[in-house]
């Protein structure tokens, strides 16, 4: 049986602003915007509203009423960027969170509030929580998105309905309730069918004709957040919201962060504060998650540990693999490395963790009669993921031989240890370890007209060759650019050190040296 939680904030943005300026607690204040040359109340705070002030007024009208009226201005889009951030703080409540409209919040919380001792018990966390912050809040819970709305703005008793109850609940509230267009309700009150149980048990048939509006299409509108609106309209708009508020036909949210696939959450009875506890969390996480990834025979290539603590910030660590891996011990080390980054303050009371990226893993069978099986040996993989994860994952590569002629094109990064070559290394010949990414300038004394260099300087160092060899002509690749050929020599200075010149085009005027690489 699937259960909804909706959170609705009367006074939302005054309350925000009452938070960051606890002044205007006991003042009568409203927000206004400009609206066609007059400043027209967007929200008043409670006791503006005691004062008969309201939304929708004309600030001057409101002003002359109340002179010591405050008025602030409403900054745009404050209502969605306030949602949107409380819903991020929902989370620690329930994966799926949605925002409803310009006040309220929707949560699916199937199987969520048992962890709280209960449907009570967790409504009354969320309350309490919500209003330790300033807000004020009215949370309803219910078997439906619907009903959860209705209750939590019209009922005036009870907010937790239980399981199959939704349509009694529905009964003595306003027809509003429903969350039907004004236009609607209008004509349901004109009709005398002020409550829901006055019209609720009508005929399909009589609602349908009473109520249909054929300049309209049947048509579900949603706002920014993506979340159901209020409005629906259409000539079965009433008979909808009827049947989604009573659970005859489904509703469905889109919530602010779409719970990852392969996801796992561990809420905490008590906030954890000691890097023990954090283990032993992730730990039991990892068990978890991993169990379900070797099933599908999948494995994680990045994951993510995100800790919700008490005052409402989260701490986050991420690592990456070389190779997809479901080896429990191999990941826990690589979150080790980084677990006293994370500052637990006050306490974390939920641990989540997240399997950004997986891709199947196959897994590789060992032989006895084999000592190593070179890139397919998981103890190199995981080798490189201690080390990636301990220093960058920028500082290792891997590279594979390209099918090119030119030096700089001969080789390339590889994706992935698991990625194979297309072709054969060039051993014929000698190739420096390291090869600039850019041959770089040098000034050489050299025989004409191919004899090796006798010095070079490079880095304003004189190097003095005691041996050489070359040259080694490679012309350039006439079907990708046009160019002059190089002329590459191994030369090895007084030192021992060994490094590959180049000479570009032909011996003229015109030429220059380069060093591209060193022999280390």
């Amino acid at each position: 049986m699937k259960r909804f939680v909706a959170i609705w904030f009367p006074f939302l943005k005054t309350d925000w602003f009452s938070i960051r300026q606890p002044s205007l607690r006991d003042l009568p204040f409203v927000l206004v915007t400009p609206d066609h040359g007059r400043m027209l109340i967007t929200a008043a705070n409670e006791k503006a509203i005691a004062q008969s002030i309201h939304a929708g007024m004309v600030a001057a009208d409101a002003k002359a009423m109340y002179p010591s009226l405050t008025v602030i201005d409403d900054p745009p889009g404050l209502a969605q960027k306030l949602l949107k951030r409380i819903a991020e703080w929902c989370i620690r409540f329930s994966p799926c969170v949605a925002i409803d409209g310009e006040d309220g919040l929707i949560l699916d919380v199937t199987g969520c509030s048992h962890l709280w001792g209960g449907d009570e018990q967790y409504v009354k966390d969320i309350t309490a929580r919500l209003s330790n912050y300033g807000y004020t809040v009215r949370v309803a819970i219910t078997d439906t998105i619907g009903a959860a709305w209705a209750v939590a703005r019209f009922e005036k008793g009870k907010l937790i309905v239980e399981n199959g109850q939704q349509s009694t609940a529905l009964l003595s509230l306003p027809a509003a309730a429903l969350r039907l267009d004004e236009e609607t309700t209008d004509r349901l009150n004109k009709l005398g069918l002020r409550q829901v149980k006055d019209f609720i048990a009508m005929p399909k048939a009589a609602l349908r004709r009473r109520f249909l509006n054929h300049k309209d299409t049947k048509t579900q509108s949603h706002t920014k957040s993506g979340s159901p609106s209020a409005v629906v309209r259409g000539p079965w708009s009433i008979l909808t919201r009827i049947n989604q508020a009573l659970g005859l036909e489904e509703e469905f949210i889109q919530p602010v962060h779409p719970p990852a696939p392969y996801e796992e959450r561990l809420p905490c009875m008590e906030p954890i504060v000691t890097a023990t506890g954090i283990e032993i969390a992730l730990q039991r996480l990892l068990e978890t998650l991993c169990k379900r990834l070797q099933q599908e025979g999948k494995g994680i290539r990045t994951a993510v540990l995100k800790c919700y603590r008490v005052d409402g910030k989260i701490e986050q660590v991420e690592i990456g693999t070389i190779r997809a891996s479901h080896h429990v011990e191999h990941l826990f080390r690589l979150f080790e490395l980084k677990i006293s980054s994370i500052e637990p303050a006050l306490g974390i009371e939920l641990f989540i963790l997240e399997a950004t990226k997986v891709e199947e893993h196959v897994s590789v069978q060992s032989t006895i009669w084999m000592s190593s099986g070179g890139l397919q040996d998981e103890r190199i993989s995981e080798l490189l993921d201690r080390l990636s994860n301990k220093i960058g994952a920028a500082a290792i590569h891997r590279y594979l031989p390209n099918e090119h002629y030119w030096p700089e094109r001969s080789v390339k990064a590889a994706n992935s240890l698991d990625e194979e070559a297309t072709t054969t290394w060039k051993v014929d010949r000698p190739r420096p370890l390291q090869l600039l990414a850019r041959p770089e300038i040098i000034e050489v004394m050299a025989p004409i007209p191919d004899y090796p260099p006798m010095n070079f300087r490079y880095k304003g160092k004189l190097h003095v060759i005691k041996k050489a060899d070359g040259p080694e002509r490679i012309e350039q690749e006439w079907w990708i650019e046009q160019g002059q050929h190089r002329d590459y020599y191994y030369v090895e200075d007084e030192e021992g050190c060994r490094y590959w010149l180049f000479r570009l085009g032909h011996y003229d005027e015109s030429y220059q040296w380069f060093v591209h690489g060193l022999f280390v």
